[in-house]
């Protein structure tokens, strides 16, 4: 099994920064990809970036060349982070993990992330 759980929401304000991270644990090695999801208010769920064991990054039409990530050397630890947030990156962000064997995925909470003055 895999766990994953996000850490790093809260309010920001119009161009403020964010610092998001995500910690896997369990079956650490199962681990195919690594990454962040994220769902506005009313819109579908999508991908932000993700990174996978062979080391390719991978950026969803969300990054829009706005978002990248960073992982530890132990694969367990993945941060995303970004300055000059917009009103348009309010959202629940969600932490991801696709197993190598079946692509099953596992999924943390999320943590809101409101951009408000």
């Amino acid at each position: 099994q895999i766990q994953v759980v996000e850490s790093g929401g809260g309010l920001v304000q119009p161009g403020g920064s964010l610092r998001l991270t995500c910690v896997a644990t369990g079956n650490i090695a199962s681990i195919y990809v690594l990454g962040w999801d994220r769902q506005a208010p009313g819109k579908e769920r999508e991908v932000v970036a993700a990174r996978t064991r062979d080391g390719r990054t991978i950026l969803g039409d969300a990054a829009k060349g706005r978002f990248t990530v960073s992982e530890n050397n132990a694969k367990d630890t993945l941060v995303l982070p970004r300055n000059n947030l917009v009103s348009d990156d309010t959202a629940v962000y969600y932490c991801h993990a696709l197993r190598t064997s079946d692509y099953v995925g596992f999924w943390g909470p999320g943590t809101q992330v409101p951009v408000s003055s």
